[in-house]
């Protein structure tokens, strides 16, 4: 074996791989549509050695990437400038005299956000119901997992 193949050998041990149930929770579907979606071959999956079903790092990111362009095949689409949404349920409304604190559960991601009181109302906020946190920033900071 010649350095370039030991290499890209190396590479390949070290490159991330996610089981179909952390590929699902990535991509915000439940394990059967991610796992239907490996079966029709939309994702390529391969196998570790005890058999588990595993999607390459850089396949996933592709395929998340397609995800978002296409949808899931459900038409909830909204026209907004902002493209960072968290469907997800109130776990908590605060409410001030004049300012409200809402926090939001989606998913694995909990999204609190200060706005009126006033905006709360309107919306009719309250925990238990669903609602998406939209989130546009200039500034987003990324850490390694």
């Amino acid at each position: 074996m010649d350095c370039t193949c030991q290499a890209e050998l190396l590479m390949l041990s070290h490159m991330q791989s996610y089981t179909i149930g952390q590929a699902a929770r990535l991509l915000g579907v439940s394990p059967d549509t991610a796992r239907r979606w490996a079966d029709a071959g939309k994702v390529a999956t391969h196998r570790d050695d005890s058999g588990r079903r595993l999607i390459d790092g850089r396949d996933l990111a592709a395929f998340s990437i397609e995800v978002a362009q296409t949808g899931t095949g459900e038409d909830d689409a909204s026209y907004t400038s902002a493209r960072n949404a968290f469907p997800g349920i109130v776990t908590a409304v605060k409410l001030g005299d004049v300012a409200a604190q809402v926090e939001i559960q989606a998913g694995p991601h909990r999204l609190v956000s200060l706005l009126t009181r006033e905006a709360v109302e309107e919306l009719g906020l309250e925990v238990g119901m669903q609602a998406t946190a939209r989130v546009k920033s200039t500034s987003v900071h990324i850490d390694r997992s």
